[in-house]
């Protein structure tokens, strides 16, 4: 899940909820949305990968 800061930035949140603190896990700040859905790719694959 990528969202917009208020500092004209994106982050990649993880799709679930961390159990512990109740709040998505940041996997990540960019500068640009295509920075951060290139990344968020990269997450997808190495997760399927085994």
């Amino acid at each position: 899940m990528i969202r917009k800061l208020k500092s004209g930035g994106y982050r990649l949140y993880a799709r679930s909820k961390d159990p512990k603190t109740g709040r998505r896990r940041n996997l990540g700040t960019f500068s640009t949305r295509a920075a951060a859905e290139k990344h968020e790719r990269a997450v997808q694959f190495f997760k399927r990968r085994g």
